[in-house]
């Protein structure tokens, strides 16, 4: 893959740094080196960035790459959306198991043993649910994907405009905070589901008492 090179080279032309050239791209500079390096390839807002930025055009830029380029963001997007209908479908099947759960402990009080297979099954499915999320992060962040309508435009394969207030404001925040913040919603989704699974129970109590 040629473009990477020719990124590197242009920016040393230019006697920019990463962090530079990620300011003026509105980027990360992990994004700045994936993208040299040759792990990741930019997409065509950030070309037409690059293009003025080096006073250069696309094509010059990309070279024979284009095909590559386009094989390669369109695997990303089908893969992002494959893994989020599977995210979705696994965390309504963890909510539906943990109101059987909580119809087993609270509508029939079956002993621990016998729920025990059902809060397995839900603890399963929830973890894939959450493989598949981690997988989305990561083709979120290999593309430095921070806002929500910036995720929607790359899912789209439209332009994706990173020079807005919200985008930059989140770049902001530390990869920490990020984990912690991904890893408390995914806690408080499981909370949601026991609540559910629980009114659920009480519901069927009812019914059946």
């Amino acid at each position: 893959m040629e473009i990477g090179q020719r990124m590197r080279e242009l920016r040393a032309a230019h006697a920019m740094s990463q962090d530079d050239l990620a300011a003026r791209v509105y980027v990360s500079r992990q994004t700045i080196s994936s993208r040299e390096n040759s792990k990741t390839y930019p997409d065509v807002q950030s070309l037409l960035l690059l293009s003025e930025i080096f006073d250069t055009t696309v094509d010059s830029l990309i070279k024979g790459d284009v095909d590559t380029m386009t094989e390669t963001i369109d695997r990303d997007v089908k893969t992002m959306k494959r893994l989020s209908y599977v995210m979705i479908v696994f965390l309504l099947l963890m909510l539906a198991a943990l109101s059987w759960l909580s119809v087993q402990l609270s509508a029939w009080n079956w002993p621990l043993e016998q729920t025990l297979p059902t809060a397995v099954l839900a603890l399963v499915l929830w973890g894939i649910a959450m493989f598949a999320a981690v997988w989305v992060d990561r083709i979120k962040h290999d593309h430095d994907l921070v806002t929500y309508d910036e995720i929607l435009a790359y899912w789209h394969g439209e332009p994706v405009n990173r020079d807005t207030e919200k985008g930059r404001r989140e770049r902001l925040i530390p990869r920490w905070m990020k984990v912690v913040r991904a890893i408390g919603l995914g806690l408080l989704a499981a909370a949601i589901g026991a609540f559910m699974g629980y009114w659920g129970a009480s519901i069927a109590n009812a019914l059946l008492g």
